[in-house]
């Protein structure tokens, strides 16, 4: 059982302490009296306080990518959990943490995200089974690449993209947002022709 000790009899105790080690040379007392150790207990006699297993949650960028790129590696992890439906893309949430997200999407043949933001969200996005074809709009001009097992995209707060399996097969994906996505921004094709012709020439 865990004992409690009164504050005040450890300012005591302790500052007759810090006197009889002040008469002997030592300088090893705390100015109030006090040490976190004699407040709160030995860490060492309760290994819960002194946890170092604890997973340290991503801030960064790159660490954002290189949680995606464990989790897609990890298919014991998503693969049981992965659902298709017929009507529209099916969505789970992985993961959550201090500021971002994981979202596990499957994708049927002809399925489409419509292009869209994620608002004030930055993201990373990985296909982990069959191929997708993203479209994105940038100042650039419009881009379309296939994204297959292995490969990952970034990118930041405004980006417009549409995401759609235009193969034959299922296709898997897993998306993190940070902060945690609030907001998303669908854009018709009308918007995005007009968009399209007010970007600057890219030669």
């Amino acid at each position: 059982m865990i004992r409690i000790r009164k504050r005040n009899r450890d300012r005591n105790k302790l500052a007759r302490l810090g006197l009889a080690t002040a008469r002997t040379g030592r300088t090893d007392r705390w100015a109030d009296g006090l040490s976190d150790v004699s407040i709160a207990g030995d860490p060492l006699a309760f290994p819960h306080l002194a946890r170092t297993d604890l997973p340290r949650h991503p801030t960064t960028v790159a660490e954002y990518a290189r949680l995606v790129r464990e989790i897609a590696a990890d298919r014991a992890r998503w693969e049981p959990l992965v659902r298709y439906d017929a009507l529209t893309r099916w969505y789970a949430r992985l993961e959550t943490g201090p500021g971002y997200e994981v979202w596990l999407l499957s994708w049927l043949p002809g399925q489409s995200s419509g292009f869209h933001d994620h608002g004030d969200s930055s993201g990373v996005m990985a296909v982990v089974q069959g191929e997708l074809i993203e479209r994105s709009l940038t100042h650039a001009g419009e881009d379309e690449r296939t994204l297959r097992p292995g490969g990952r995209r970034v990118f930041s707060p405004g980006y417009l993209h549409e995401v759609v399996n235009g193969a034959l097969e299922p296709a898997v994906s897993i998306h993190l947002y940070t902060p945690g996505l609030t907001e998303m921004n669908q854009y018709g094709t009308a918007a995005v022709e007009q968009q399209s012709l007010a970007q600057p020439d890219a030669h």
